[in-house]
């Protein structure tokens, strides 16, 4: 079977490489998939580009210490279950998470049955982004009915689902994005929508009683401005430069310390749990994936370098093979 490799760290046309990798098998709990579709998230690229440089620190200082098989969300077909599965069989439709996605088979747990309302290519959109979005909002945030919500960071793939799931918690929601997605914000959900490359939110005056920031645009300082009494700042961005995890990580925890509400999460917790939390909300139309464009399997450097740009609107997916 095909399977894209990455070999180094740098320009992913450089660095990923197609190969022909033997095919796994199902042990105890899991399950192989045929995949369909795989999608392109910001945990892909940052590993090409080695951003932040905690990468190289854990995964080798000038190469991947393995040959790393790449991708994290796809969607197919169940063609054999390994021992001790039994909600799944042969031939059901599925969707969820796994390392090495970017590949035409691979086994893991973590996979339940796809939305029945969606393509292979929408539902491979929905696990990684679907799921940080979730956590953000509904955990950390605990969004409630007639909250004010801003996400910073909108038109993106986690962007996308939390606009969505906080519209579809009651939450009144301002979308924070660039000029060429203010538009799509008005169809999924936000009530109003600031263009920051004009405006800049946190002079605005409004206050908000969550804040979602999943692009790292804004200092925790300047969204303090903005946060209503008893509210809260969760942060589901890297943030920017080589060290910009590490410093938004030391920042909520000295904030929380000291009893400022400010979270930074890394998604976590039961995927398979979640991932059937949001089938549900895209069955009952509560939300949707919104997808920029797809590529082929041979074409996933072209699809990591364009996602790297943080241009997308919404989800880049791979079309892996015919449903």
């Amino acid at each position: 079977m095909r399977a894209v490799n990455q070999l180094g760290y740098g320009d992913p046309h450089k660095v990923l490489r197609l190969d022909e990798v033997e095919r796994p098998t199902p042990t105890d709990g899991q399950v192989l998939v045929r995949v369909v579709a795989a999608s392109i998230n910001a945990i892909d690229w940052r590993t090409v580009y080695a951003q932040p440089i905690l990468v190289r620190l854990l995964g080798g200082l000038r190469r991947p210490g393995d040959s790393r098989q790449m991708g994290h969300d796809l969607a197919g077909v169940v063609e054999a279950v390994g021992p001790g599965r039994t909600d799944l069989a042969p031939g059901d439709e599925v969707y969820g998470n796994c390392s090495g996605g970017l590949a035409e088979y691979v086994v893991g747990q973590d996979f339940v049955r796809k939305p029945a309302n969606l393509t292979f290519e929408q539902a491979a959109a929905v696990p990684v982004a679907g799921r940080t979005a979730l956590q953000a909002v509904q955990k950390h945030g605990q969004v409630e009915p007639g909250q004010r919500v801003v996400v910073i960071g909108a038109g993106g793939g986690v962007g996308t689902f939390a606009v969505q799931i906080a519209a579809a918690l009651g939450a009144d929601v301002t979308a924070v994005t660039s000029t060429d997605k203010v538009e799509l914000m008005g169809s999924i959900g936000a009530a109003r929508v600031i263009d920051y490359t004009t405006q800049d939110f946190t002079r605005m005056g409004d206050r908000y009683d969550v804040i979602v920031d999943v692009a790292g645009n804004y200092s925790i300082r300047a969204m303090r401005r903005v946060l209503a009494d008893g509210g809260r700042i969760v942060l589901a961005a890297a943030g920017r430069g080589w060290f910009g995890m590490i410093g938004r990580l030391a920042g909520s925890t000295i904030r929380r310390k000291i009893g400022q509400p400010v979270i930074f999460f890394i998604s976590s917790g039961p995927r398979e749990e979640q991932l059937a939390t949001l089938r549900d909300m895209i069955e009952a139309g509560k939300i949707t994936p919104v997808i920029d464009r797809t590529y082929p399997l041979d074409q996933a450097a072209d699809a990591i370098s364009y996602v790297a740009t943080e241009k997308a609107r919404g989800k880049v997916v791979i079309k892996v093979a015919d449903g």
